[in-house]
């Protein structure tokens, strides 16, 4: 008996979303197994830290999931749907099972977040000049994507 039957009318790639769920979780208990075992647990970060990190965190996962550019790393999981402006795309999940979960992380910035920032924890926790370089990289983007936007906005509307 399939235990996930009955639970939505459309088709959910719940074994995927299990797989995903696991994977993360074998990634983040090995995270944080070596680094206790090195005594590198960083502990609460500091305000500016949680800042760089939190807002890295933000404009990689964006680029992640919705640049143009990067579409070619989402491809084989997702369908394009059509360009949403300021570089960006709108793609959809294709397939089914792990295939299709992985397409459903992939276009979603929301949730590529816990993994990015993982990603960026491990890497602080191990490397932190490191990680404050590549975060501040993410963040001084992040102020220039501000500022085009702003840009644009101010454009338009002086006609």
């Amino acid at each position: 008996m399939d235990p996930f039957e009955g639970h939505a009318d459309r088709y959910r790639p719940l074994a995927g979303y299990a797989t995903l769920i696991a994977l993360f979780g074998a990634l983040m208990t090995a995270f944080l197994a070596v680094a206790g075992r090195r005594d590198r647990l960083p502990g609460a970060l500091g305000p500016a830290d949680a800042a760089l990190l939190g807002t890295a965190t933000f404009r990689l996962s964006r680029l992640m999931a919705k640049d143009r550019v990067t579409s070619v790393l989402r491809a084989p999981f997702t369908r394009f749907q059509e360009d949403s402006g300021e570089g960006e795309v709108e793609e959809a999940a294709r397939g089914r099972g792990l295939r299709r979960a992985v397409g459903e992380l992939l276009v979603c910035p929301v949730c590529l977040a816990q993994w990015t920032a993982g990603g960026l924890l491990a890497l602080f926790t191990f490397a932190p000049r490191t990680a404050r370089t590549v975060s501040s990289l993410f963040v001084v983007v992040t102020v220039s994507d501000l500022l085009q936007m702003a840009y644009s906005r101010l454009k338009s509307a002086a006609g």
